[in-house]
């Protein structure tokens, strides 16, 4: 622990940190973790696992380890999903480590690749959510949306306007970061579904999910102009692949949007990491988080770039900074970036309409067995009543999303074949939907088109 603040020149030595553990009334670091670590996450497992061991040995115990993983197929979804990384954005990028050591491109002017392949990013997201300003990447989806919280509520300067609305249909690790970020700067975090009665003096903005954690999709164009009839700043969190056939965040009328670029390429990675995106209009230009690339001239008058945007604590000074974290994913942003750039305009719309063609396969064969979709409208994820398929599930290595209300959700993402669309019809004792499956020309049923470049 020490040893990594040293490395950054901050923060206590080893003497200082036993004193602030003694002074909190704990004799170790390893009893302090005991106690705030909530019991039913924290590992009793021994870490002792390898002890005077050769470098053979090791590998091979590592070997025995790995092993006794168990790799299921993921559909749970929640923004996170399975991708197809082409092949040479995973041999030119992340594993080569001219690009995969990238943190923040400092130095401009030996960092004009980067400054380039972060440009075109933000080139992307902004063409997608249609709106005018991009940034060069963020943390994660959930992070992203408590920074458009405090851009809304930093922007709002009005002391009774304390009140953030939050859709109950978000995703729930969005959710939670909401109320640890929320509580400490005085904001009232009100969480439910959202409708424009609610829109008071005492609401600054609100948080809509598009599509819904439940897969729904909600055409939010009305209530955006209701909340801004109010004075109420509307952030919109959604995906990029359901943007491609979608309209777009920036014609809905919202303010900013954010998310999540993991399905552009970027491996799930056993939860992360992940870049975020964030877009925003340009009244918040001097108020968005994290950096944002732009185009200059140098000395000689020739094209060059920079971050023309720097917004973060330690990048200027402190009482004019609009955030303490925004940290970029350069070089996750960068494989997105790329992904978009290999497929173009018409080949990550043919993946999108793939993705929900195959969704609506799903759901009409299920429906022509019994069950009932909770929603009639959406794109990749599906939500319906279903009994007795956890242990079918599990011995067939399926991840699905358990409600725990009797409710089942199920999410696709591109590398769904029609074999795994009749896997997972079995888990429910259903059969493929013959009549849609016809509908589909044969080229969207292979497994994603950069194959066929």
């Amino acid at each position: 622990m020490s040893y990594l603040f040293s490395q950054r020149h901050i923060g206590p030595d080893k003497k200082q940190i036993k004193e602030m553990l003694s002074s909190l009334g704990f004799p170790s670091l390893e009893d302090f973790i005991i106690k705030i670590v909530p019991k039913n996450i924290l590992s009793d497992f021994d870490n002792k696992i390898i002890d005077n061991k050769s470098e053979v040995e090791t590998l091979n115990r590592l070997k025995e380890l790995g092993s006794l993983n168990k790799v299921f197929s993921s559909y749970i979804g929640q923004g996170y999903y399975n991708t197809h990384l082409p092949g040479v954005i995973k041999r030119n990028i992340l594993e080569n480590p001219g690009w995969y050591t990238q943190y923040t491109p400092y130095q401009a002017e030996i960092s004009q690749g980067r400054l380039e392949a972060l440009l075109n990013f933000q080139t992307m997201v902004s063409d997608l959510t249609n709106l005018p300003i991009a940034n060069a990447s963020l943390l994660d989806e959930a992070t992203a949306a408590a920074e458009a919280m405090v851009m809304f509520f930093n922007t709002s300067k009005v002391s009774t306007k304390t009140n953030f609305l939050v859709s109950d249909k978000c995703h729930p690790q969005t959710i939670d970061v909401l109320k640890t970020r929320s509580e400490p700067m005085g904001i009232n975090l009100k969480i439910g579904q959202i409708n424009s009665s609610d829109f008071d003096d005492t609401v600054f903005g609100i948080l809509l999910q598009y599509p819904d954690t439940e897969g729904y999709i909600s055409n939010f164009t009305h209530l955006c102009k209701n909340a801004h009839k109010n004075n109420v700043f509307v952030c919109l969190a959604t995906d990029l692949h359901a943007l491609t056939i979608l309209k777009p965040p920036g014609e809905i009328g919202a303010d900013a949007a954010i998310g999540n670029t993991q399905r552009f390429g970027v491996p799930m990675g056993f939860g992360g990491p992940h870049a975020a995106f964030f877009a925003t209009t340009e009244k918040f230009k001097r108020k968005i988080p994290g950096r944002i690339i732009g185009i200059s001239q140098d000395s000689n008058g020739k094209r060059a770039l920079r971050m023309a945007l720097q917004t973060r604590e330690q990048h200027i000074r402190r009482e004019k900074a609009t955030s303490n974290i925004c940290t970029a994913q350069v070089l996750l942003a960068i494989i997105s970036g790329m992904y978009a750039t290999y497929h173009g305009p018409k080949g990550l719309k043919e993946i999108g309409k793939r993705i929900h063609f195959l969704t609506s396969l799903l759901a009409s064969s299920l429906e022509n067995h019994g069950y009932k979709m909770i929603h009639d409208t959406f794109f990749d994820t599906i939500c319906f009543e279903a009994h007795d398929w956890k242990s079918k599930a599990k011995e067939s290595k399926l991840n699905f999303r358990n409600f725990e209300n009797g409710r089942v959700g199920i999410s696709l993402d591109e590398t769904t074949t029609l074999e795994d669309i009749k896997k997972i019809l079995g888990i429910f004792n259903a059969s493929l939907d013959q009549s849609h499956e016809d509908k589909l020309p044969n080229d969207l049923l292979r497994s994603t088109s950069y194959l066929e470049h």
